[in-house]
C-alpha cells in the first residue's frame, strides 16, 4: 500500500532537525506502539496493554485497553477513554498518554477512529465530526463493559483534533464525569477558515470542490482525497506553521505508523466545514480542564474555547511553558507536567 511504503520510508529517513533521537520504531514492538518507553511485553504486576475488536455501528473498531499495575478484575478503577488525533492512530500519541494515565492508576483506552487506522469501514481516511463523535461514545459504549471499570468514575480525554470533539462528545454524554483537551485542535474551524483563519477567502471555493466531489462518488466514481501530499524535506521547511512544519516530522519521521496518514475524502469537507467544536460548548456542565503549549501556533483555538464553556464553573487552562504543539505529544519535559496536572485533574473530579 502507498501509505505503508510512504511510512516506512519516512521513518528511516533523519530524525527530528532539532537533533532529537528517533523514537520507537513501531516494526520493533508487538504492539506496532511508536512512542518511547511503550510496552514490549505483559508482565503480571506492571501496566499491561489489551488489544480488543468492537461493533459500532456495523463497523468493527480496533482499540487498545491500558490495565494498571497489580489490576483485578474483582476490583473497580477510574477510567480514562483517550481520543486521537486528526490522522493519527492509537499507537502514537493517544498510547502515551494512555499508558501514562495508566501508570497512575487508571484504566484507560483508546481506539482507532472509524473509517480510520485498523478500524473498518469503506471508502478509507472518511473524517466526519459525526463520526468522531460517534466514535467517542462507542468507546464509552465498551470500556463501561470491561471488568473492573467503575462507571461512575469515566473521564474523557481528548488530544488534538480528539480535543475538538471530546468537547462535542461531553455536551451530551454525560456519562463522562469530567473532560481533559491536550493541544485542543478545531478541526471544523480550521478546515473552514484555514489555519489561523488564513484561507477566508476560498472558503466558498473549497466547499464547491467538496460537492463536487461528493457529486463523483455518488455516481460510482473516484474518491477524491485532499490533504496527502508527500513532501521533501526542503518543502516541510517551508510550510508557514509549525505545527505542520513539525506534525510531518512527528507523523512522517519519528512516531511513523502505517496506519496513519494526513489524507482524508474531500467529500468530508462538507460536514467538516459546517462544523465547530465550541457550538453549544455551553452544554458542558463538568469540570474541565484544557493543556497546551505556550509556543503552540495551535493556542488560539483553546484561547478561544475556553470562555465559551460557560456551563461549567470548575474549568482551568494550563500552559505548558514553552512547548509547541506536536512537542506535547512526544517532549517528556512537557508530557510529564501534563500527565502530572492530568492525574490530579481525573484524581478530584473522578
Amino acid at each position: 500500500m502507498k501509505n505503508t511504503l510512504k511510512a516506512t520510508f519516512m521513518s528511516a529517513l533523519v530524525g527530528l532537525s532539532t537533533g532529537e533521537a528517533l523514537a520507537g520504531d513501531y516494526k520493533k514492538n508487538p504492539f506496532t506502539l511508536t512512542y518511547d518507553d511503550a510496552i514490549s511485553k505483559n508482565e503480571p504486576g506492571k501496566v499491561n496493554i489489551h488489544p480488543v475488536s468492537y461493533k459500532l455501528n456495523g463497523l468493527d473498531i480496533a482499540a487498545n485497553v491500558y490495565t494498571p499495575a497489580n489490576y483485578d478484575a474483582k476490583k473497580t478503577y477510574p477510567t480514562v477513554v483517550v481520543a486521537h488525533p486528526n490522522g493519527g492512530v492509537k499507537e502514537q500519541v493517544a498510547g502515551l498518554y494512555a499508558q501514562r494515565l495508566a501508570e497512575q492508576g487508571y484504566i484507560t483506552i483508546t481506539a482507532d477512529a472509524a473509517y480510520q487506522g485498523g478500524s473498518g469501514g469503506q471508502p478509507r481516511s472518511i473524517d466526519k465530526p459525526a463520526y468522531r463523535i460517534e466514535d467517542i461514545h462507542g468507546m464509552a459504549d465498551f470500556i463501561s463493559q470491561f471488568a473492573g471499570v467503575d462507571n461512575k468514575r469515566l473521564g474523557l480525554l481528548g488530544i488534538c483534533g480528539g480535543g475538538g470533539y471530546s468537547l462535542a462528545a461531553a455536551q451530551t454524554d454525560k456519562r463522562f464525569k469530567s473532560l481533559a483537551t491536550v493541544s485542543m485542535f478545531n478541526s471544523g474551524r480550521v478546515r473552514r477558515n484555514g489555519y489561523n483563519d488564513s484561507q477566508m477567502d476560498s472558503i466558498q471555493q473549497r466547499l464547491q470542490q467538496a460537492s463536487a466531489a461528493r457529486a463523483i462518488e455518488a455516481t460510482g466514481g473516484a474518491v477524491l482525497y485532499s490533504g496527502d501530499a508527500n513532501l521533501t524535506d526542503e518543502q516541510i521547511a517551508k510550510l508557514p506553521f509549525e505545527l505542520y512544519r513539525q506534525g510531518y516530522e512527528y507523523y512522517w519521521k519519528t512516531h511513523a505508523h502505517p496506519n496513519s496518514t494526513f489524507k482524508y475524502t474531500t467529500s468530508s469537507l462538507i460536514d467538516l466545514m459546517r462544523f465547530d467544536a465550541t457550538d453549544h460548548i455551553e452544554l458542558i456542565n463538568q469540570p474541565l480542564l484544557m493543556i497546551a503549549g505556550s509556543k503552540a501556533d495551535s493556542l488560539y483555538m483553546t484561547q478561544d474555547a475556553f470562555p465559551k464553556a460557560t456551563g461549567t464553573t470548575d474549568k482551568e487552562v494550563f500552559i505548558l511553558d514553552g512547548a509547541t504543539h506536536i512537542e506535547t505529544y512526544w517532549v517528556p519535559r512537557y508530557v510529564d507536567p501534563a500527565i502530572g496536572k492530568l492525574n490530579a485533574f481525573y484524581a478530584r473530579t473522578l
